[in-house]
């Protein structure tokens, strides 16, 4: 008995070279080399898994540095919002009134991105419905990101959806949703408070036509009334509008400056105490947050991004602390996800001129001027179908792709030949391609070669 396993194996052996035998016979040599493939990945596989268990049990198990990493999200709402008391409170007094049933001033919210703007207006609307069910006045708000929502009808849609009215995510008119909307706010026979943040992103991918409706709707109600608040990034939004919409909307106004570097470290060190365990945060990766934040327009959503992210590297280092060195860590990974994200969010036709510079600099390798990226851009709209901007209209875009960091433009002077502008690209053409490779309509583009600049280079 003690040869038993000896010969278990060599009878093991014997079965499975008959094996390879007929396999070979039957299959040919490609079978034996896709048997092996299959086990090798198959290995592999369970090694991979093995990994996975390794990194969910640790993650699990230990306690780690967050306590509540949700705190650290944008979309957080606190019980108390540091430095905006003012803006809080002006906020309050217009739209206190429709507490006592009349319809309250409309109001446009003005700020930089992270200044507080967002916040504040939940904040203070979040607490006027409550105070509203108290008193048993009929009060609510439809809060809607017009930037995501992304056109005039998936921003109806939802003031629908927030009246409980069933809307079709495609296949309507326009002109029926806005009608579903009407029919229903009437029936509800409440004072609604409509919310658009982003409002700049509609009115410069779209038009006003939806805002200067919305400012005409109490024409045709009579049970209900509607005011509205319109929160923008965009200091200028003003030379979009129609004359007749801004005079409607702009009849009460609140700008938002940015945060100080001591604001926005008080206003970290608050969510920190919720967000991480005590010791776990030290004084100078608090402070780094704060002063890189402010450096940059004093945002304090890039404030409480570095945080969040800087934790997130300590943590997966294994580290107890938050040093100075994982917020320059966290500071490199979110500049590469905020120029993507900045790249994708931009209109078709900004979008247009990126690719243009994108495919100048990468055939001749040096800063275009306005005329060549106006030529490019030309050809690209032809290939897409589009109808191309004026000139003029494309050097303001060249200025506001400027302005947000993604080209550098120049003037430079040419001597007896007047001034030209030069421009070029401020991030690297990798993140271009990254950004826009999975564009359902610019995918096709990143790769395009230009005709007029195969052309001249035939010509040189």
């Amino acid at each position: 008995m003690k040869g038993c396993p000896q010969l278990v194996f060599i009878f093991s052996v014997r079965i499975f070279r008959v094996f390879m035998c007929w396999s070979s016979f039957l299959y040919g040599i490609p079978y034996l080399f896709t048997f092996y493939e299959k086990g090798a990945l198959r290995g592999k596989g369970m090694s991979n898994a093995n990994v996975l268990d390794d990194v969910f049990n640790k993650f699990f198990n230990e306690r780690g540095i967050f306590k509540d990493r949700e705190v650290l999200r944008h979309d957080y709402l606190p019980d108390k919002l540091p430095h905006r008391e003012d803006q809080i409170r002006r906020l309050g007094e217009v739209v206190a009134p429709v507490l006592k049933g009349s319809r309250c001033s409309n109001i446009f919210v003005y700020g930089k991105t992270g200044t507080g703007k967002t916040a504040v207006t939940k904040y203070v609307l979040t607490r006027l419905e409550a105070k509203a069910r108290e008193v048993g006045s009929p009060v609510s708000f439809c809060y809607v990101n017009c930037r995501l929502a992304g056109t005039e009808y998936r921003v109806l849609a939802s003031l629908c959806n927030s009246l409980h009215l069933s809307v079709p995510f495609t296949g309507l008119s326009l002109g029926e949703v806005f009608e579903r909307f009407v029919n229903g706010l009437e029936r509800a026979n409440r004072i609604m408070i409509i919310a658009l943040d982003e409002v700049d992103a509609l009115v410069k991918s779209r038009s006003d036509i939806l805002l200067y409706e919305l400012t005409r709707i109490n024409e045709t109600l009579s049970q209900s009334k509607v005011s509205i608040i319109g929160i923008s990034n965009d200091l200028r939004l003003k030379e979009f509008l129609d004359p007749r919409v801004l005079s409607s909307l702009s009849e009460e106004e609140i700008v938002f400056r940015p945060y100080n570097a001591n604001e926005l470290r008080t206003i970290l060190a608050e969510r920190a105490q919720r967000a991480f365990y005590d010791g776990v945060l030290s004084e100078g990766a608090l402070s780094l947050c704060a002063a890189l934040a402010a450096a940059e327009h004093g945002d304090a959503r890039r404030a409480l991004d570095l945080l969040r992210v800087a934790g997130e590297v300590a943590e997966r280092k294994g580290a107890k602390t938050i040093t100075e060195e994982h917020v320059r860590e966290a500071e490199k990974l979110i500049e590469h996800n905020r120029v993507v994200e900045a790249l994708a969010n931009l209109t078709l036709h900004s979008k247009l001129v990126i690719l243009s510079v994108f495919h100048l600099v990468r055939a001749n390798g040096y800063k275009a001027i306005t005329g060549e990226i106006y030529e490019v851009y030309n050809e690209l709209c032809r290939e897409l179908g589009v109808t191309p901007l004026t000139q003029r209209r494309v050097s303001t875009l060249v200025n506001e792709l400027d302005a947000l960091g993604l080209l550098n433009a120049q003037v430079m002077s040419m001597g007896r030949y007047g001034r030209t502008k030069k421009i070029r690209l401020e991030v690297t053409r990798t993140l271009i391609r990254e950004a826009f490779s999975n564009d359902t309509m610019l995918g096709r583009l990143v790769d395009y070669e230009p005709r007029c600049l195969q052309e001249k280079s035939d010509k040189g």
